[in-house]
């Protein structure tokens, strides 16, 4: 099984994809690492919208670029730009639409020219063969964890890995170390 400090943070110059419940909670966790300058892109007329205060437990919102997009064309193409020009360390892209090989391998070939990271939050079942990984993400409600702190662990499944195995971890955040801590691996 792939050890967890192999796969996170997310290899540097590739394009990741996160579904599920707790997609987005991991591309803020991934934002919280190395003190990261992150674009992070919407489509305009999605009725959820990012608030970066919500990010504050994660980064400082002065290394936060929002952009909404009109058309999912648009959305792609600031993607690839923000990943080609390597003026941010880590692309956010909400999708909510599937991702086409030549769409994915285009924003493959952005990240590795730029020298950036991406994370594509997608929707379940979607999802570009171009990417480096994909991350099923959920919360873990109730159950017993060994911790004093106030928090919510997360389920992270690794359910593709170009560079290696599968594998599954229960997390969470801890703000004052500003990092993700394994609490255990799936089968332990």
């Amino acid at each position: 099984m792939t050890e967890f400090q192999d796969v996170f943070p997310l290899q540097k110059n590739r394009v990741h994809e996160a579904c599920g419940p707790g997609a987005i909670g991991f591309a803020a966790k991934a934002c919280g690492q190395d003190d990261m300058t992150v674009l992070w892109l919407q489509a305009g007329w999605q009725s959820e919208q990012l608030n970066p205060v919500g990010l504050m437990s994660f980064m400082s919102p002065k290394n936060l670029t929002l952009v909404q997009a009109e058309s999912h064309k648009d959305l792609l193409a600031c993607t690839e730009d923000g990943l080609r020009s390597g003026a941010v360390k880590l692309v956010v892209c909400e999708l909510s639409q599937d991702l086409d090989l030549t769409a994915g391998r285009r924003l493959q070939l952005a990240a590795e020219e730029g020298g950036s990271t991406g994370i594509l939050v997608i929707p379940e079942g979607a999802g570009s063969n171009a990417t480096q990984t994909r991350w099923h993400c959920s919360p873990i409600f109730g159950g017993d964890h060994k911790t004093d702190k106030n928090l919510t662990l997360q389920h992270w499944q690794l359910i593709k890995n170009k560079s290696g195995t599968l594998g599954g971890w229960k997390v969470f955040w801890d703000a004052e170390a500003h990092r993700v801590i394994v609490v255990s691996k799936d089968g332990e």
